[in-house]
């Protein structure tokens, strides 16, 4: 194959371009002539001459090889290739790293990318570099394998320009080296590393104009390693810090960022002595007029130094004087100094900022004025001081303050590497290299030629090593090959430090006494002028030119010379030295060995003789010699290169600039990577892969499955002729560039030819059956139109013929009509004639009628006015006489008033009044207070009303429609009205109008009743569908929300308890290490051997509540619920009452034959005031009241909850057995009622008593039944609450009322009916009324009685004491009646207590039985665990001993279901149940057996009522468990083994606590096996962490086996075979790693199958031994999600496989696990939504992606996040030529869409998925229906030391 046959009309090539760099054009001709015609993509025409085939323009990539990840895997490898092929992934795909053969290129995307979090570090952990898509991890990763692997240390070297992000590189390969190999010792070394980064870029980064945070010094940190590879500490070397920065600075610059930082604090009091304020007052700060960063905040970053300051072990004491250093050189900035005339120079003595400087720094400020302005010279013995001028005093200055600076960041870095230092000598280290980039700018000088001969030895030593690897590759390969020539840069390396060369000049230059940097370049032009690589400019003499590696660059020789002597006066050292700050001293007192100097000091006097020689190193030999040692180190390690290149000049995001590109690519070195791989074979193919690619170019014959290398080189035979092309490896085909390309066009036409012969015949299939179809369809359509003309002709003869006849019919018509028209109209006539005489005769009867009633009125109004006058005159008359006769009877009262027996009348009437008037006003208050009372209810009714009202308006409303057609009724009959009057005579019209109303009306009103009622259906069915939609929705959003909140909770829980046991088990390791370090053999307790349960402990401990809190604990458990301290076990027999109760007039004795009590009460004889009766009637009156609350209460409660709800029932049962209690408490009291009647015949006062007291029991009786019967109709309504809910739901009611949709639907349907109620409101508004009235009745009644009351009172006062005896009577049987309520109270209590005693007294009989002491019949039958007469079991006989013996009878034993054992058998028993059982026994065993076994022992330690016996015994459970899964933690069958019988004791001890709430499934038995000593709920929250703990463990086994099968299974493996057509791959292909070479552990073909097999086996596992469907389902849950994490994240980072094809192989993969739950019947529980995000994203690959398709594609992708839907779509690469690529406005039409949903997705910005998460786990109770007493000991189980009760 020639050159020219690539150069045909379509090729792409490249054309220069001095804007773009490089441009694309089109062929529009073959290449012939020496001619090249090309086209630009915006139309422009240019043809270029070639003077030979070598000058033709370079060829473009296929469309296919665009945008890879190795820019060596391009076919065409040149500078336009590189370029363009960094744009398409920058800009197109937003992806900043790219590898170039063993090169990362990294370009600043000037914004925040999520690429850096845990989950990215974890997913590129144990990755090869070319596995995943490029970036800073996987190079870190390669060297830290390498490091594993090859037992070498390595290193990493990250180059660029400033801005270009060489920092931030190194910064996240050094967290990436702290995150995977963290520190195993306690001092956090890797916190301390990434802690020292805010500190190094506070004093040594700066804004620059090419970058806000720019490193003004270059760096080496090593990482060390232990032999376990764990980071043991870092050390940090320094190189070339820019101290001339801290004294000026350039336009748009700022100083280092310390100062500014300590600018921001000033206002703190804490910084107040240094006396700082805005940066702007200072001459060091305010040169380059750029005060702040934007997006930067000064103050916040002091507070982050200041921290990591503390954390690398700086006192705040020395911090402070480091503050005070740093202002210091602020203020030494600030000095003024004055030109004192001639060669003389001053400072004013109030210069404040003097006083400031020497008061920070703690020296004399007369001193420091002085030897600013003169210095001292030595001649011979004499000592001379000499003014310096003004210039000289300023440079002096500013000396001053750099060499302050710089010995205080060397005093930093050397504290930071004494924090840093490992204790040892470390194994390995790692060395990560931030170091500055090639510079060249318009005027260089000493900085730009130390920067640019560093660079210079890196590229030599970059060249070298990349020459190496290639040369490695083709010796491994067996293929022959030629030396590949490369640039060597050593002649220029020669020229700058070899002898004579410029440092050495240099240095000679500057022992000069008068050396000046003009006489410096003279030399240089005349020794220099023999290298080839140094130039003198035409038009300057003094610059220099130097042909560096990537450009040439001139040197100004001004300022070499001064910097590189840094020279500083030996005066001011010596001050400095005297300084009282203890940090000043010591900065400047420093040992040379220590810490050598780079400033060389002007001595004073001869130099002294120990003075080393190292102390007069000039700044350039210094940095020769450390960069010298910096490259012993790199070629004693193993380098990888990261080289930082900075896309634009105005740090916009992802903005690339072509032309400062390609300068830096130029200058990296990358393009010389590109020409040596190109210059040998650089396109590297696998055999199989090539085959799979290529096998289309060959036949059927050619293919020897054996033999892939004989098949392929019959492919390539037939391809390419020319052998130099191409060569044969061991394992790989090597192709020269632009071979591939070749092959994909030969590729491509192979593929369009068959595509083209596919094509040809679909269309003519396709066309065939369309002619077909068209024939077939003609003759169809003739038939039917040919019946259709026949069936028109005699469709129109038939019209035709009726017409004729409708004409004669409609004539005939007419005539008719219009006859009977003229007969209507005559009529008519005649009608309105007779009518009008007929009005007229009837007007004239009118007025004659009205005239005559006109008369009679007027006559009888005469009449009545002459009566009225008369009468007025009589009226008069009589008056008068009556007036006369007063006057008369006046006078004679008058006399008669004045005598004294009249007022003796009066006064005994008034006393009476107001007496009556006192007594009216008592009751009128009481009536007032009962009518307020009833006023507020009225309140409460009106308001209730008003609801009413507010209802009956809304039916108002609905009723409009009713009067519309009202008024339209009332319109009409008022026409009907008005043409009645008119038309009175046509009586016939009339009686048939009135017909027709009636009709309509009686239509109109069944319409209006018809539509009425619809629309209050409509209306009630709207309201309820409204009401229910309301109350789901709210009802769903609760639930969510509780669901939620509930699982955030238990999630961090169980995050804490396994940050516990990590914990917990990492002390272990230590103190066992400990251990073995002190050499002591003695067994020593851990914290896992000692208990955490013990209850001598008396610290509180918080825990977390098991499931029974969410069950509702019932009124009157709190004494037995209540809890005192974790692990603590509380014996309830143990609680007693208050029992200081007055007893001192009872006596009390227990019968033997019968369980009734005599009490005997002493009446005292002494008398009480009438007084009582009154109290009696309050204490009745608070009963009532009492009464009343209790009964609301009820009636408030049975409302609130459900009659279903477990509480209710619970409730229910509860109030059975209190009727019963209060049943037998009320037969008690009749026993003692009769028996103190009995005691006291002759009483008649007693008697009366009994009578009232048998009274009041009635009435209590009637009350009880009323309230009974308000229940009943409660519990008729829950039950027609319940036929809804049956009819609704069937059988499964419990769910519903589980879930509290019982109650929601109750509510609904109140609501729904809630106009029907208002006939039954009116009603309850009527028995209300009732009810007020029937209490105004009773409350006179009571007045009267109060009446009645007060005049007794009144009697009893005024009455003798003879005449007393009935009152006292009545007033002793109140106070009998009193005494008889408070001894009622008293038997109560005293009856509760004999109950608790009687509990007391049988369980320590039986203690004291098991003990073996003798004791009498009567105490072994109080201690019989039977209950009842003990002598029905056993009979006693006493010895002559005195020893008991039981006499067993021959009766059938029935079993309590416990096992009896010793306490000193304990750790026997857990040996075998736990230490010793093996899983292989445990499956021939019954599911849970030890755990029974377990809890049958705990109940019989719960039976004696022995504490210490059951604490031991679950102390060694729960020690035992941890002790088995700490040493068998890596066996699965012993850790689910062990989950599922903690899970069964934990479900054990809930199933019998004697908790209500878990006693719902219980039989009988079961519930009298409950627990009855102790309230075991602590230890069931310690069984439950520990089942957490070992789920997680579990979780952790299944996971570690089934990662390495998630990426072969899921996305490697093909049902077809090479369906997805590998692409070429370069030097970082997949196998082609140089740090790891490692085959997958699984072939992908048999991933899949080994996958499903290891999720069976886990499933039988979890099956075999018992686990919970439950629990079971969370597993595969959470391992279902870590398969879709993982994978997900893989294919996220891997750009290979982001294609259709693969999409559908994925898919395809992802139906097998749906299929697998499908069978083991998990796909109901929603574990296969798990694999949602896996899912979506292969569907995204398959999808169609046009513009029509983003609505679907966004609604398609909700699982996923937007960045990983955005992430795919840059990734996604067609797999052929065919397929176009997705277009860049396509993905921004994707990104604006999903911005909407972006905005409440905070949780998912970032990109990969957490492959760390874990779902909360819960343990739903399981309660047992294996009955204890069924339980045997099987053989397998040496457990006879164990005997069954």
């Amino acid at each position: 194959m020639s050159v020219r046959e690539l150069y045909v009309k379509g090729a792409h090539v490249w054309i220069p371009d001095r804007e773009q760099v490089w441009r694309c054009a089109q062929l529009t001709q073959d290449y012939k002539n020496h001619l090249v015609t090309v086209t630009f993509e915006d139309g422009q025409t240019q043809e270029i001459k070639v003077k030979s085939d070598e000058e033709l323009p370079p060829l473009r990539n296929p469309e296919i090889l665009i945008g890879e990840n190795d820019l060596t895997s391009l076919s065409y490898l040149h500078e336009p290739a590189v370029l363009y092929n960094l744009q398409v992934r920058f800009c197109n795909q937003n992806a900043i790293y790219t590898y170039c053969g063993i090169v990362l290129v990294a370009i600043n995307p000037y914004e925040e990318l999520p690429i850096y979090g845990p989950d990215t570090i974890s997913a590129y952990r144990g990755h090869s570099m070319g596995d995943l898509d490029p970036h800073i991890f996987a190079v870190a990763e390669e060297a830290f394998t390498q490091m594993e692997r090859d037992n070498r240390d390595q290193s990493i070297i990250v180059s660029g320009e400033s801005g270009a992000g060489k920092t931030v590189s190194a910064k996240y390969a050094m967290r990436y080296f702290a995150s995977v190999g963290g520190s195993d010792s306690e001092t956090q070394i890797e916190k301390k590393i990434l802690a020292s980064n805010p500190i190094m870029e506070a004093i040594g980064n700066a804004k620059t104009t090419r970058n806000d945070n720019s490193s003004r010094f270059g760096k080496y940190i090593e990482l060390d390693f232990t032999r376990s590879y764990s980071i043991m500490g870092a050390n940090m070397r320094t190189y070339l810090l820019e101290k001339s920065r801290v004294v000026f600075q350039a336009p748009e610059e700022r100083n280092y960022h310390i100062f500014y930082q300590l600018c921001s604090a000033a206002s703190d009091k804490k910084y107040s002595h240094l006396r700082l304020g805005h940066q702007d007052n200072f001459h060091y700060l305010n040169q380059g007029s750029s005060p702040s960063i934007e997006g930067v905040d000064d103050g916040a970053d002091f507070i982050e130094t200041c921290k990591a300051l503390s954390l690398l072990g700086i006192s705040e004491a020395t911090q402070n004087q480091m503050f005070r250093i740093l202002a210091g050189i602020l203020h030494l900035g600030n000095i003024v100094i004055q030109d004192n005339g001639g060669d003389a120079s001053t400072i004013d003595k109030g210069d404040e900022s003097l006083a400031i400087v020497a008061e920070l720094l703690g020296i004399s400020a007369s001193e420091l004025k002085m030897w600013l302005c003169h210095r001292k010279i030595t001649s011979g013995r004499e000592v001379f001081t000499k003014p310096v001028t003004l210039s000289e005093a300023t440079f002096s200055r500013d000396a001053l303050a750099k060499h302050i600076y710089a010995k205080l960041f060397d005093w930093i870095v050397k504290e930071i590497n004494k924090c840093f230092a490992a204790p040892t000598k470390p194994f390995r280290f790692i060395g990560v290299l931030d170091i500055y980039g090639f510079e060249t700018f318009e005027i260089n000088s000493f900085e730009q030629f130390c920067i640019n001969y560093a660079n210079e030895k890196l590229q030599q030593q970059f060249n070298q090593h990349v020459f190496k690897l290639e040369q490695e590759e083709y010796v491994k390969e067996q293929i022959e090959w030629e030396f590949i020539n490369f640039y060597d840069n050593q002649p220029c390396i020669d020229l700058i430090e070899s002898k004579l060369g410029i440092l050495d000049l240099l240095d000679e230059e500057c022992r000069m006494p008068k050396g000046s940097d003009q006489s410096w370049v003279e030399k240089l032009y005349d020794k220099c002028k023999k290298w080839d690589h140094f130039s003198k400019p035409r038009l300057s003499n003094t610059s220099f030119l130097i042909a560096h590696f990537a450009d040439k660059v001139g040197y100004e020789c001004a300022g070499f010379l001064e910097k590189n002597r840094d020279t500083v006066s030996e005066e001011q050292i010596n001050l400095l030295k005297s300084s009282q700050i203890s940090l000043v001293h010591a900065l400047f007192t420093e040992k040379a060995q220590v810490a050598p100097t780079k400033v060389k000091v002007l001595p004073t006097g001869p130099s002294p003789a120990h003075s080393s020689k190292q102390m007069r190193k000039s700044v350039g030999s210094q940095f020769r010699d450390s960069l010298n040692l910096l490259m012993l180190t790199l070629n004693s390690t193993t380098p990888h290169y990261v080289r930082c290149i900075k896309p634009n000049d105005d740090k916009m995001a992802f903005t690339f600039d072509p032309t400062r590109a390609i300068q830096q690519l130029r200058a990296c070195g990358v393009l010389e990577t590109v020409r040596i791989s190109a210059a040998g074979y650089p396109s590297r193919w696998t055999y199989h892969e090539f085959f799979c690619r290529y096998r289309v170019l060959c036949t059927s014959r050619d293919i020897v499955r054996n033999d892939m290398r004989l098949t392929c080189e019959k492919i390539i035979a037939n391809m390419i002729t020319d052998e130099d092309k191409f060569k044969f490896g061991r394992t790989k085909i090597f192709f020269r560039a632009g071979q591939v390309a070749y092959m994909e066009k030969l590729r491509a036409d192979r593929l369009s030819a068959c595509g083209i012969m596919i094509q040809k015949n679909v269309r003519m299939y396709i066309h065939r059956n369309r002619f077909r179809r068209m024939r077939n369809s003609a003759i169809v359509i003739q038939k039917y139109a040919r019946g259709m003309a026949s069936r028109r002709l005699a469709h129109h003869m038939r019209q035709t013929a009726a017409a004729i006849k409708i004409q004669a019919c409609v004539r005939g018509w007419v005539k008719r009509v219009q006859y009977r028209r003229l007969v209507y109209t005559i009529t008519r006539l005649q009608a309105h004639a007779r009518g009008c005489w007929a009005r007229q005769k009837y007007q004239h009867m009118r007025r004659d009628r009205a005239a005559i009633v006109i008369q009679k009125n007027v006559r009888q109004w005469l009449t009545r006015r002459r009566y009225l006058r008369a009468m007025r005159g009589f009226v008069i008359v009589q008056g008068l006489v009556r007036c006369f006769l007063a006057r008369r009877q006046l006078k004679k009262l008058k006399i008669e008033a004045k005598s004294i027996e009249h007022q003796k009348k009066l006064n005994k009437g008034l006393e009476n009044k107001i007496i009556s008037l006192q007594q009216k006003l008592t009751e009128m208050k009481n009536e007032n207070s009962f009518i307020s009372s009833y006023k507020e209810e009225i309140t409460v009714l009106k308001t209730r009303v008003t609801d009413l009202k507010g209802v009956e308006k809304q039916l108002k409303a609905s009723n409009n429609q009713v009067s519309e057609l009202e008024a339209r009724i009332a319109e009409l009959t008022k026409e009907l009205e008005m043409e009645r009057g008119e038309k009175m005579d046509v009586l016939t019209q009339k009686e048939r109008a009135d017909k027709e109303n009636r009709e309509l009306i009686e239509k109109l009103n069944e319409e209006n009743v018809r539509l009425t009622k619809e629309l209050s259906d409509a209306q009630k069915e709207e309201t309820k569908r409204e009401s229910e939609e309301y109350l789901r929705r709210k009802f769903e959003a609760e639930k969510q929300q509780l669901i939620l909140e509930n699982t955030d909770e238990k999630s961090g829980y169980q995050r804490l308890l396994k940050e516990f046991n990590r914990l917990e088990q990492k002390n272990e390791h230590l103190e066992e290490e400990l251990a073995k370090f002190k050499g002591g053999n003695a067994h020593k307790r851990t914290a896992s051997n000692v208990s955490n349960l013990s209850g001598a402990s008396d610290a509180p401990t918080e825990l977390v509540h098991d499931d029974a809190s969410e069950f509702s604990s019932f009124p009157g458990d709190d004494d037995w619920m209540s809890d005192i301290g974790y692990g603590s076990v509380r014996s309830r027999s143990s609680e007693m009452s208050d029992s200081n109760r007055n007893l001192d007039n009872i006596e009390w004795s227990s019968q033997k034959t019968g369980d009734t009590s005599e009490i005997k009460i002493q009446v005292p004889q002494k008398m009480e005031d009438i007084t009582l009766v009154l109290q009696l009637q309050n204490k009745v009156r608070e009963l009532e009241k009492e009464r009343r609350n209790l009964s609301k209460q009820i009636d408030h409660l049975e409302s609130s909850s459900p009659p279903d709800d477990p509480q209710h029932a619970q409730e229910l049962i509860r109030l059975q057995e209190l009727e019963m209690e209060n049943a037998k408490l009320k037969d008690d009291l009749n026993r003692l009622r009769k028996s103190i009647a009995d005691s006291e015949p002759q009483n008649n006062r007693v008697q009366e008593f009994m009578r009232q007291f048998e009274a009041l029991q009635d009435e209590l009786e009637r009350r009880r039944e009323e309230c009974i019967q308000l229940r009943t109709v409660l519990a008729n309504r829950a039950h027609d609450l319940r036929s809804v809910t049956q009819t609704s739901y069937g059988k499964d009611v419990d769910i519903v009322n589980e879930d509290g949709e019982l109650v929601l639907a109750y509510q609904t349907q109140k609501q729904v009916n809630r106009r029907q109620l208002e006939d039954e409101l009116k009603k309850e508004k009527q028995r209300l009324h009732e009810t007020e009235t029937d209490y105004k009745g009773e409350l006179e009644r009571l007045r009267r009685d109060n009446e009645r009351q007060q005049k007794l009172l009144a009697q009893n006062l005024c009455k003798s004491d003879a005449t007393n005896s009935e009152t006292l009577l009545q007033s002793e049987i109140m106070r009998l009646t009193s005494e008889n309520l408070n001894l009622q109270g008293q038997v109560d209590n005293l009856t509760e207590q004999l109950k608790k005693y009687k509990r007391s007294l049988r369980a320590y009989a039986k203690k004291l039985k098991e003990a073996g002491g003798s004791s009498s019949k009567r105490s072994s039958a109080q201690g019989s665990p039977y209950g009842g007469d003990p002598t029905d079991m056993l009979d006693v006989n006493t010895t002559n001993e005195g020893e008991v013996l039981p006499i067993i009878r021959k009766k059938e034993r029935e079993y309590m279901g416990m096992f009896e054992y010793d306490r000193r058998e304990e750790m026997q028993i857990i040996r075998v149940l736990v230490y010793e059982l093996k899983p292989r026994v445990a499956v021939t065993l019954l599911p849970g057996l030890p755990a029974y076994i377990l809890f049958m022992c705990i109940r019989h330690t719960d039976h004696i009522n022995d504490d210490e016996k059951v604490r031991s015994l679950l102390n060694n459970i729960v020690n035992g468990v941890k002790r088995v899964i700490k040493k068998r933690h890596e066996d699965l069958d012993s850790t689910v083994l062990w989950l599922s019988n903690v899970l069964r004791l934990l479900h054990n001890l809930k199933q019998y606590s004697g908790d209500k709430a878990f006693q719902a499934e219980n039989t009988v038995k079961q519930n009298e096996q409950s627990l009855k000593n102790f309230d075991l709920s602590e230890y069931r929250q310690v069984l439950s962490d520990i089942a957490v703990w070992i789920y997680n463990g579990v979780i952790k086994l299944m996971e570690e086996k089934v990662q390495p099968l998630i990426v072969p299974s899921i996305l490697e493996h093909e049902a077809i075979a090479g369906l997805s057509g590998n692409k070429p791959g370069g030097m970082r292909g997949r196998t082609g790693s140089v740090a790891r070479e490692l085959e997958s552990p699984v072939e992908p073909q048999k991933a899949l199958d080994l996958l499903l097999k290891e999720m069976t086996q886990f499933y039988r596992t979890l099956a075999m031994f018992g686990t919970d469907p439950e629990l079971i389902t969370q597993v595969f849950r959470q391992i279902f999600y870590f398969i879709c994490a993982g994978s997900l994240n893989n294919l996220l980072l891997r750009k290979d496989m982001c294609h259709w094809s693969k999409g559908m192989q994925i898919r395809y993969n992802l139906s097998h696990l749906e299929q697998w739950t499908r069978d083991m019947r998990l796909h109901e529980s929603g574990v296969t939504d798990t694999l949602a995000p896996i899912i979506q994203a292969a569907q995204l690959l398959q999808a169609r992606k046009s513009d029509d398709d983003v609505h679907s594609i966004c609604d398609m992708c909700d699982k996923l996040s937007v960045s990983q839907i955005i992430k795919i779509l840059n990734l996604y690469t067609p797999a052929d030529e065919f397929e176009d690529r997705v277009p860049i406005s396509f993905i921004h039409k994707i990104q604006a869409k999903l911005q909407e949903r972006a905005e409440g997705e905070q949780a998912q910005a970032t990109l990969l998925m957490n492959t760390k998460f874990a779902f909360p786990v819960r343990f739903p109770f399981n309660p047992s229906s294996i009955h204890l007493e069924d339980i045997e000991l099987p053989d397998a189980l040496p457990l006879t030391m164990l005997k069954k009760v």
